[in-house]
């Protein structure tokens, strides 16, 4: 291999570079100063994400395996801005005592499955795809457990490992059915020679039934609310924001590369699947009291909407897909970096907890009540124009009635959206969450995600520089 050929694959060899230097500086740091740890794995990964930005050549390497394309760059990018983000709000949590002595674990896991998230965006053929998704689950399930010593957090881990074998058995068992039918594993060859004969639609059926599960669509979300209840918050972050965010990249990307000859009956598939994800994700947020299950049927239903995107089967929905991930990353972290700063300070959970939030934290409030109103999709702020891009590019399609179920979706999430802003600004208690202020890390990542719902959204280059670079699968 050249240097060329390693140029291609920086993303991926960066990280595993940094989980090697934080794996041996674990070793040789004392025990009284591990706390250095953490800001130096930050640091690390800021120049990471920083070197990511940095022009690439596109090429393959391994005789097709792994792809590199400036589109694929720009998704490995749209990742690392959200884990760093999620590194900044970790700061407190991880610095805890009784999180110290493993703090290096932490980072090293988490890296570790993004490593396997970017072969699986660069994937060309699917022992590539399948290798990245193992390599990106299993550490996941590690990490839902880390505060092992709480009954949730290690049920919270057992149940994603238990779920996540089952959606890979059934994962497994569509692609090699897909590898029956067309002698091939290869992207490109499987699309050349892929048919509607019945052993590939029921090939395809398996194959997004596991895909299903990694997104949390129904009817494969059961594990979502207890998994994100029972994991710690930054952990529930990674897994709602960059987990889903990469398993939404790679199956749009099959989808369109793959299984195109497919469309009519993809298409039909994700229709009834993203009706149903939209109606059960805010029917059961409705309910929720506790905020990470409540995000967590929240995160259900925003998945709903992307679907949306990929139904298009045009460039237009290419490029909705990925700006939405974009704007719902920065979303979705201001809501949960509020809900991490508080239970670190208080230990409360509850939408109940947050009952005259404003009189005491006004800039928390202000910037959940952002992030409340980006999920909603309600303007100025860049959730309404994710969710605009995505409508339009469904509506260009013909999909009609899949837009006005959407958008009735969209006006029953508004009402448990505004719940959290009516218990943070009008409800009022005698004992409200007493005022405090976080540390300067967990302020830089809250400051990151507010600056980010209304740059992407007011910034109308970022949606035409998406545009741009989706030019090339159509």
């Amino acid at each position: 291999m050249t240097v060329n050929d390693f140029l291609l694959m920086r993303h991926e060899l960066m990280l595993v570079a940094i989980a090697l230097i934080l794996l041996i500086t674990d070793l040789m740091v004392k025990p009284a100063h591990k706390s250095a740890i953490v800001p130096f794995a930050i640091a690390l990964f800021a120049v990471q994400t920083i070197v990511g930005f940095l022009p690439a050549d596109e090429g393959v390497l391994f005789g097709g395996m792994f792809k590199t394309t400036p589109l694929i760059s720009l998704m490995k990018n749209v990742l690392n801005i959200g884990v760093l983000i999620i590194l900044l709000q970790s700061w407190p949590w991880v610095n805890k005592p009784e999180n110290r002595e493993k703090m290096s674990e932490y980072f090293i896991l988490l890296f570790s499955t993004l490593i396997g998230m970017y072969f699986m965006i660069s994937s060309g053929d699917f022992l590539m795809f399948y290798l990245g998704l193992e390599t990106a689950t299993i550490p996941i399930a590690a990490l839902a457990a880390y505060t092992h010593h709480q009954t949730k957090s290690a049920e919270a881990g057992v149940k994603l490992i238990l779920s996540s074998a089952l959606s890979s058995g059934i994962l497994l068992f569509g692609l090699s059915l897909i590898y029956g039918s067309t002698g091939s594993i290869y992207f490109d060859q499987v699309a050349a020679v892929y048919s509607n004969a019945p052993m590939q639609v029921l090939a395809f059926l398996f194959f997004i039934s596991g895909m299903a599960f990694k997104i949390s669509l129904v009817p494969f979300h059961l594990w979502t609310a207890d998994v994100y209840e029972g994991a710690p918050v930054n952990v529930t972050s990674y897994l709602s924001v960059v987990s889903k965010g990469a398993a939404s990249f790679i199956l749009v990307l099959v989808l369109y590369k793959v299984f195109f000859q497919l469309f009519d009956i993809w298409q039909n598939v994700l229709y009834v699947i993203s009706v149903l994800t939209m109606f059960v994700g805010n029917l059961f947020a409705l309910r929720q009291q506790n905020m990470k299950r409540f995000l967590a049927f929240s995160s259900i239903a925003q998945a709903g909407f992307i679907l949306l995107g990929m139904m298009a089967g045009s460039q237009m929905g290419m490029t909705s897909v990925i700006y939405f991930i974009l704007v719902y990353i920065f979303s979705n972290l201001g809501a949960f970096g509020v809900v991490a700063a508080i239970e670190a300070s208080t230990g409360k959970i509850l939408m109940s907890d947050y009952n005259g939030l404003y009189r005491t934290n006004p800039k928390l409030s202000l910037l959940m009540m952002l992030a409340m109103f980006s999920l909603a999709g309600i303007p100025p702020v860049a959730g309404f124009f994710g969710k605009f891009f995505l409508f339009t590019s469904a509506a260009s399609a013909g999909l009609y009635w899949l837009v006005f179920i959407a958008v009735l979706n969209a006006t029953i999430s508004l009402y448990y959206y505004l719940m959290v802003v009516k218990a943070m600004f009008i409800n009022k208690t005698d004992t409200p969450i007493a005022p405090f202020r976080s540390d300067s890390m967990t302020r830089l990542g809250l400051i990151l995600s507010g600056l980010g719902i209304f740059v992407v959204g007011f910034w109308s280059q970022v949606y035409e520089f998406i545009n741009s670079l989706s030019v090339g699968l159509f």
